[in-house]
């Protein structure tokens, strides 16, 4: 948990999902199968792939941060609850981006601002973290999201 400059806490979506305290260069938190090679998000305790041995070796990693743009769209309807969204509801990008290095690919919620038109397949997009919503004690619910790192 960390301060904001208002004096409110900020709490991750997640524990242990991405590096927190947040920092300038955030990173998703995932497994690596030592096995076979495959990444998994988020992390596990054991290889997911069927074709693994069961018994291999799983090792907690950060992942890239950039990925590349794979598929998106823009969400006009409100999620069911327990999402937490803005009032009254904004419609926001939601986006699958291609983590290459690790072949995985991840969805997550495009960052504030940026509008899903000028979006386009392929483009380098970053991992970031912003405020999701302020939970009922007053703290700042902090999630991650994917930045385009240019616009086209």
């Amino acid at each position: 948990m960390t301060d904001n400059k208002k004096g409110a806490k900020q709490i991750p979506t997640v524990e242990g999902w991405f590096t927190w305290p947040p920092s300038e260069e955030p990173h998703l938190i995932g497994s690596k199968c030592m096995s076979c090679g495959d990444y998994f998000f988020p992390k596990t305790i054991r290889c997911r792939n069927p074709y693994c041995m069961k018994d291999a070796a799983v090792k907690d990693l950060p992942f890239s941060r950039r990925a590349k743009l794979w598929s998106f769209t823009t969400n006009y309807f409100k999620p069911p609850i327990p999402f937490k969204s803005a009032d009254p509801f904004k419609p926001f990008g939601v986006a699958i981006v291609e983590f290459t290095e690790e072949r995985i690919k991840i969805q997550g919620i495009v960052a504030s601002g940026y509008d899903t038109e000028r979006l386009r397949i392929g483009q380098e997009m970053e991992v970031v973290l912003e405020k999701l919503h302020d939970d009922i004690n007053g703290n700042e619910v902090i999630t991650w999201k994917f930045k385009p790192v240019t616009i086209g």
